[in-house]
């Protein structure tokens, strides 16, 4: 087995790019004092959609979505399929991917035929959603067959959509075609201490006059800033079995490259018209090999401190590094560094490194 490990530090400007049910900045308590904390769920999601996957994997990547049987029905319409036999081929397609929603989406085509939802979230492969699309075909020309082993049919488990071979799914109802994510990310922390805080802000109604006075709105809102770390683990072997094997290399290759750039330079949009955060990664590490994950999650257990966060921090990511393979050996058979407090490494360089490694 092999394995990719990259680990960021990146540095977020006052922001609040990944908000908790109260609308305030995530946070963890580590090393005996508060950190600011962004969701592994927020950082795959902005990685996922981000343009430097978009671009790299155009027709590689699937949807997660309810609604598969809506995009199913509309296809069909425009073949010249009938309402009623359309929507009930969809309907039955649809199921593959998971129970139907007890409550359809009232917002959906007509107010008398709202659209089907699935009640759990899908991912769904480019191959799966054609195939699923012959099937509703098959149905509505009336084939004898056409309604037996629907799920052997439509589900793969292994095709050529990255993110889902990178993310993994689940299918609860279809478990024989879940598939495990061969790609790791860890909840980033800032490296030191950092709290929330709030913004009190007002709002101007344009058209009060002169002997009004007051704001036309109060609010407060959170936000914090700091350096952040990432760890990210990812499983070349079965990546490439999720992908469908050794054919498929030269995808897998691209994967690799287009997400370890996406975790360098995409982030959780939220809020960002409010505080224009864009950061990108300042220091990765990238190591390859057969040797298992080690995150360096504890060079932080002690705060960084002082007036160059990033610096320091780097400094205390190398330090672990040295001593724990000094305990348990090499963690990697190569590494590359990019690092912009020492003017070190580069994209490019990155990602040239990364194809070596995968090709061999």
């Amino acid at each position: 087995m092999s394995f990719f490990q990259f680990d960021y530090l990146t540095v977020y400007p006052p922001s609040n790019p990944n908000r908790d049910d109260q609308g305030r900045p995530k946070t963890a308590f580590f090393g005996g004092v508060p950190r600011l904390r962004l969701s592994s769920q927020s950082i795959k999601r902005a990685v996922r959609m981000s343009d430097v996957m978009q671009t790299a994997l155009t027709g590689n990547l699937g949807d997660r979505t309810r609604r598969a049987s809506n995009g199913i029905r509309k296809a069909l319409l425009e073949e010249g399929v009938p309402e009623d036999k359309a929507r009930e081929a969809a309907i039955a397609v649809a199921g593959v991917f998971g129970k139907l929603s007890a409550k359809d989406d009232e917002k959906g085509a007509s107010a008398e035929k709202p659209d089907v939802l699935t009640a759990q979230l899908a991912f769904i492969s480019p191959q799966e959603y054609d195939a699923a699309l012959d099937a509703a075909r098959r149905l509505t020309a009336g084939e004898e067959d056409a309604k037996k082993d629907l799920a052997q049919k439509i589900l793969t488990t292994a095709d050529t959509a990255v993110d889902i071979g990178m993310f993994g799914r689940m299918l609860a109802d279809q478990p024989g075609f879940n598939r495990e994510a061969a790609v790791h990310v860890s909840h980033p922390i800032t490296t030191h201490k950092a709290d929330v805080e709030d913004d009190y802000y007002t709002a101007v109604d344009d058209l009060n006059t002169r002997e009004q006075t007051g704001a036309g709105f109060v609010g407060e809102a959170g936000f914090g800033s700091g350096v952040y770390y990432l760890h990210v683990t990812i499983d070349e072997d079965l990546l490439l079995k999720n992908l469908g094997g050794e054919a498929q290399r030269e995808l897998a290759a691209r994967a690799i490259a287009a997400v370890a750039e996406g975790f360098a330079t995409a982030s959780p949009s939220g809020k960002r018209a409010s505080f224009a955060h864009a950061p990108r990664a300042g220091v990765i590490l990238a190591r390859h090999g057969k040797q298992q994950p080690m995150d360096l999650t504890g060079a932080f257990l002690k705060p960084v401190q002082g007036q160059d966060l990033l610096a320091a921090s780097e400094t205390a990511l190398n330090e672990t590094l040295t001593r724990m393979e000094g305990i348990y050996g090499p963690s990697a058979d190569s590494d590359y560094r990019v690092s912009l407090p020492k003017e070190e490494g580069s994209l490019d360089g990155l990602k040239r490194w990364i194809a070596e490694r995968v090709h061999g």
